[in-house]
């Protein structure tokens, strides 16, 4: 943790002083804590006492009211390697799932590159309320990690869930975060996300539903875990955030397999998670193709380029490559023979079959089998919790 930069952030809650303890937590280990502050947070523990532990003025307003100058959130969130929000209450959690940027610490969160870290603290009947419940799944949704609260006597004298975690316990979960942070450092990974289009005309193509949230997820979890991402992506209407993930934009299948051939040879991972169109008219009309008087026009198909066996035939000694399939029926064995015939090292089985998984959703529910034998089952999580997993069984092969 040592140079490190993390953001503070703490809300108006009554664990607020558990925020103190904290901060002198990463201070020690080494880092450089930057605390904001919203305004009900001042009521429950001074600045004064948390610039002297972190050694920085704390940050709460938009700007200081004698001199006019300016604190600038889009600074704080390239600056950061991380985001802690403890405490978090349930009406930051609520602004910062929707966005409501009323406050120095939500601006904050908004321009953050870096991941986010929440700890969760309120009363037992609010976290406990719906509206929480959906906010804290929306933020899992985006990719932030929630650290989940414990149970015990809470400010209201009640006992249930709802105490903010142990400062201790948070301290641990960024040390660990960091320690992934060197997994792949020194690494270069290949990465194919969302779909292809084949051009019938100019104006029609031949495509499928995904949305390439899959394939990004596991692009920022490579990147945040130290390795150099190449980015191919079909048409979607996601951006990566991470400054170590060189995006190539493609079309066609024939546009992905040669961006793939130019940087797979120098990939120490490729993980083929586009969803790449079998199929493309063998003849793309150069004129928008007219209905009025016309019969229906008989497109005529051939197949594409099978763009993870192609790349698999040429994988060298030391590479490693992960397939996706995505299966309506018989999964286990369409994902078992795509392992062997495309010479993969780990292919990841997702079913439409899954409530929450497959295209256009934030969740996905996954089994991973590995070219030795394995297989391992996950339950439903946010994309970027399954990009983890993903990762962490990868590195491990």
């Amino acid at each position: 943790m040592k140079g490190k930069h993390i953001i503070l952030g703490i809300s108006g809650g009554i664990a607020a002083y558990k925020s103190a303890t904290l901060l002198r937590l990463f201070i020690k280990a080494g880092a450089e804590v930057q605390v904001v502050m919203t305004p009900a947070g001042k009521e429950f523990i001074t600045p004064v006492t948390l610039s002297a532990l972190s050694g920085k003025p704390v940050v709460s307003e938009f700007f200081t009211a004698n001199s006019g100058e300016w604190h600038s959130h889009v600074d704080l969130g390239l600056w950061a390697d991380a985001m802690v929000i403890a405490p978090a209450t349930a009406s930051t959690i609520a602004k910062m799932a929707n966005g409501v940027a009323d406050n120095m610490l939500v601006t904050t969160y908004l321009s953050a590159k870096a991941p986010v870290f929440v700890a969760p603290a309120m009363d037992l009947d609010m976290f406990a309320h719906p509206t929480t419940s959906r906010n804290l799944d929306l933020l899992r949704s985006y990719g932030n990690t929630i650290i989940e609260p414990a149970s015990g006597e809470l400010a209201s004298h009640l006992i249930g869930k709802g105490r903010m975690e142990e400062p201790e316990n948070i301290f641990k979960v960024l040390e660990a975060f960091f320690a992934k942070q060197e997994d792949l450092k020194g690494k270069k990974m290949l990465v194919t996300a969302g779909p292809t289009y084949e051009k019938i005309d100019p104006v029609r193509f031949i495509g499928n539903y995904s949305t390439g949230k899959m394939g990004y997820a596991i692009a920022e979890e490579a990147a945040s875990r130290g390795a150099e991402v190449v980015l191919v992506s079909g048409p979607v209407d996601i951006m990566p955030r991470h400054p170590a993930i060189h995006l190539v934009k493609v079309e066609s299948a024939r546009e992905m397999l040669a961006a793939c051939e130019e940087h797979f040879p120098t990939a120490d991972y490729a993980v083929m998670c586009a969803a790449v169109a079998d199929y493309a008219p063998a003849d793309c009309a150069a004129t928008k193709i007219k209905r009025e008087g016309n019969e229906p026009p008989v497109i005529h198909l051939v197949k594409n380029p099978d763009i993870a066996k192609t790349l698999g035939m040429k994988k060298r000694d030391g590479q490693k490559m992960v397939g996706f399939a995505l299966e309506t029926d018989h999964e286990f064995d369409n994902a078992m023979s795509k392992l062997r015939s495309k010479n993969l090292d780990m292919i990841v089985l997702n079913s439409l079959r899954d409530k929450g998984a497959g295209f256009g959703t934030d969740t996905n529910k996954i089994t991973i089998f590995t070219a030795d034998g394995g297989e391992t089952s996950f339950g439903l999580k946010s994309k970027r919790e399954v990009a983890a997993d993903i990762i962490d069984t990868l590195i491990t092969l």
